[in-house]
């Protein structure tokens, strides 16, 4: 169903309504759906070739400088993201490096703590060995010394208990006498 003109070449239209109209020498009716819409899209394109080739070239040019100045701008957005992500890459494997050292430095400091931390307990147990020992040997003497003066006490009374019953005036007469030479002799 369109409106179809009636071309320069002499071309016949097809259906009896369109005959008759042409012979009329006018416009008519094509009834042929696939002859007229074949004949209106070619007179349309023809058209629009004609009148909008250069319109169509401005536009198509535009929209390929367009497109052409995106792809520059992308590219140097993606040069630009990869400089970004080498930088922030070294930056990473920086701070792991810094990482890294501060682990190895706490760890040494660690190391270096607990070598203190273990001598200085070596040392107060020694000095705590010392300390026991040095009491151990304090209270051995004053029990040593507790025993023999218990010894002698026990001794003397022993004596004094055993002397008069063993001693009798020659004897202590004799007794005397040793003692006299022993310190006059000295």
């Amino acid at each position: 169903m369109g409106i179809v003109w009636k071309l320069a070449t002499g071309a016949s239209l097809i259906g009896s309504e369109v005959a008759e109209s042409a012979e009329a020498g006018g416009f008519g009716l094509n009834f042929d759906i696939l002859e007229a819409n074949l004949i209106n899209l070619a007179i349309v394109i023809g058209i629009l070739f004609y009148f909008g080739r250069n319109f169509l070239g401005k536009v198509l040019g535009d929209r390929q400088s367009a497109i052409q100045t995106a792809i520059q701008e992308a590219e140097q957005k993606k040069k630009s993201a990869a400089i970004a992500l080498a930088e922030e890459q070294q930056k990473l494997a920086q701070a792991q490096a810094e990482a890294d050292k501060i682990r190895s430095s706490a760890d040494e400091a660690a190391k270096v703590a607990r070598a203190e931390i273990l001598a200085k307990t070596e040392q107060e147990i020694q000095r705590m060995r010392e300390n026991a020992a040095r009491d151990l040997s304090s209270e051995q003497e004053r029990v040593i010394r507790d025993l023999r003066q218990r010894i002698v006490e026990l001794a003397l009374k022993q004596a004094e208990a055993e002397i008069p019953a063993r001693l009798d005036a020659s004897k202590q007469q004799e007794l005397v006498n040793r003692s006299i030479e022993f310190l006059g002799g000295r």
